[in-house]
């Protein structure tokens, strides 16, 4: 039951869960105790007693006064230490899962919808501790306290009052709850949409501007606005009409026990000063059930939140992690694929089929191949985002199943194509790869990666801020930094996912030249769709369909009639008829 996962959440934080629930406790019993004991002076000072015989319920009033607030502010900060930190809790767990699933099992989320999950939906959790589980619990010991109350000094009276009670914080709940099922069904999933929306929309404005689609995009986010209003209003309409009739029971209460407690008075049974306090017990008692309708509501939408938080935390693992990982062999590495045939979902066809593949150190290879080909793949399984279902990934030998995946990705680095830079500076960019790092081993990475003439000319230097999402650097300086924070890292292979995606033909090709000059050394993997600068290159792998279909080097291949020649007459055809365009 996903209620009782989130229980066995709040273990940690149970003793603070129980002082808040005995500090709530004290502040609604002096609440109750503030109103019964103000009735009972009012009523007795009418009798115009000795003021001596009132002191003790004077006092009394203004102890329950301050003990109220008091404990109130007890119970809010204990209440809320104890939630924050299962919170806290949870958002760690859910942001290492996501990066476990990273990058393969990701796809299938919306940025957005990932957004939703890991901060409205975490947050919505705190409800079942704060406003459903601890005013229930609350209620059910001050309730108990003043039936016990009114049935010592009327049993007829402590009998409505308890009928009362349980109609107000039991029944109308229960229908409130059954109510809000079907007012707040998809509530959560509408509140993930909307914030779907706007990242989708903030994120892709420029595109969109382009593209004149923002007035569509705008329309589409009003839809689900209005959807979103629409169920919280009969979500409140629900709530209204609970703490109506829970306050309609209580007040029904105050007549049937004038009723009983009238003829009581004329017969002696009962004093006619306990009458006051008997009367007003059950608007007092009002506070006790007033949050009760909301709770069962709540209890409603932290199911639904539940259920989108746990669909990431219970996601099947991408690779397969050992119980006792095997040790991480010497340097230098060997990677070695054998038959390898992988695939991102049980109902896709082999991305890869029978790949052969062998890495020893320093060498060079790159791989190309049409879009779908599954270059990617092959950049997964190198990286152990994702296990081969057949064949073998060996490290000198070991097995990739064998090895902890962190352990993997501390010898086989990746340089993708959208490698985030991060709104600072320069030097803080690069320190992500090595926190360590000394300014002269930042200064000799920018320097392998061609971009330490460039840095030296800014007047603040490695300080330079490069912009959200490096705005500030063009296009190859981006690619350039991130080839520089790879190899500070240091990695005996580097994988390149293609590092020449978004320039100009120019600007590939000297890219591409210089980060096969800066690893000269380095076992490196390039997997490019463009060809330019391949002669570097040890052996070019063409893959077609998950499958080998060349291999050779640069010159044997154009020699060569089939799939790397035909590219690369296309390819360089392109770059005449740019030229001749540029020319003219």
């Amino acid at each position: 039951m996903i209620l009782a996962r989130l229980l066995r959440l709040a273990r940690p934080t149970a003793g603070r869960l129980a002082v808040a629930w005995l500090a709530g406790t004290l502040a609604l019993g002096s609440a109750v105790a503030l109103t019964a004991v103000s009735a009972w002076l009012i009523s007795r000072a009418a009798q115009h007693p000795p003021v001596l015989s009132l002191m003790v319920a004077i006092v009394a009033v203004r102890a329950f006064g301050i003990a109220r607030g008091v404990f109130r502010y007890a119970e809010r900060l204990a209440a809320h230490d104890a939630a924050f930190r299962v919170l806290a809790g949870l958002r760690v767990r859910v942001y290492r899962r996501l990066e476990r699933l990273a990058p393969v099992r990701l796809p299938g989320y919306r940025r957005g919808d990932l957004l939703g999950r890991f901060t409205a939906d975490v947050d919505t959790l705190q409800d079942l501790y704060l406003r459903a589980l601890l005013p229930a619990g609350v209620s059910l010991a001050v309730a108990g306290g003043a039936v016990a109350a009114a049935g010592w000094l009327l049993p007829a009276a402590g009998l409505t009052l308890a009928v009362a009670l349980v109609a107000a914080g039991i029944l109308v709940p229960a229908a409130t709850g059954a109510l809000a099922r079907r007012a707040e069904r998809g509530l959560v999933r509408d509140r993930a949409d909307v914030t779907a929306a706007v990242v989708d929309l903030l994120d892709g404005g420029p595109d969109l501007v382009a593209y004149q689609a923002v007035p569509a995009r705008l329309a589409a986010l009003a839809q689900a606005e209005q959807r979103l209003r629409v169920r919280e209003a009969r979500s409140a309409l629900v709530a209204g009409a609970g703490t109506a009739l829970s306050t309609l029971a209580l007040g029904a209460a105050v007549w049937v026990t004038l009723v009983l407690g009238i003829p009581a008075v004329r017969t002696g049974a009962l004093p006619g000063v306990r009458l006051a306090v008997l009367v007003l017990l059950p608007l007092a008692c009002a506070e006790l059930v007033a949050g009760l309708p909301l709770a069962a509501q709540y209890l409603h939408r932290v199911r639904q939140a539940a259920r989108r938080v746990y669909d990431v935390l219970d996601a099947p693992d991408p690779v397969r992690v050992p119980d006792r990982p095997a040790p991480l062999p010497p340097p230098p590495y060997t990677l070695r694929l054998a038959g390898v045939r992988a695939r991102w979902a049980a109902d896709r066809p082999p991305a890869l089929n029978g790949i052969d593949l062998e890495l020893p150190p320093g060498r060079r290879i790159a791989v190309v191949g049409a879009s779908g080909a599954g270059k990617t793949t092959l950049a997964a399984v190198l990286l152990r985002f994702l296990d081969p279902e057949a064949g073998t990934v060996t490290l000198n030998g070991v097995d990739f199943t064998d090895l902890d995946d962190d352990a993997v990705r501390r010898v086989v680095g990746l340089c993708a194509q959208d490698a985030h830079v991060f709104d600072t500076t320069i030097a803080e960019n690069l320190r992500l790869a090595r926190p360590d790092a000394t300014e002269s081993e930042l200064r000799d990475a920018l320097r392998a990666a061609r971009l330490l003439t460039w840095v030296e000319t800014l007047p603040a230097g490695l300080d330079t801020p490069v912009g959200e999402h490096g705005a500030r650097l063009s296009g190859g300086q981006r690619q350039r930094l991130a080839l520089a924070r790879a190899l500070l890292a240091g990695f005996p292979v580097v994988v390149f996912d293609e590092p020449t995606a978004h320039l100009d033909e120019a600007t590939a090709e000297a890219v591409t030249r210089d980060l096969l000059a800066a690893t000269t050394g380095r076992t490196t993997v390039l997997i490019t769709h463009r060809l330019a600068g391949l002669e570097q290159v040890d052996e070019i792998v063409v893959l077609d369909a998950g499958r080998v279909v060349q291999r050779g080097t640069h010159a044997d291949l154009v020699a060569t009639p089939g799939p790397y020649r035909a590219l690369w007459e296309r390819q360089h055809a392109e770059a005449l008829a740019g030229g001749e365009v540029t020319s003219a």
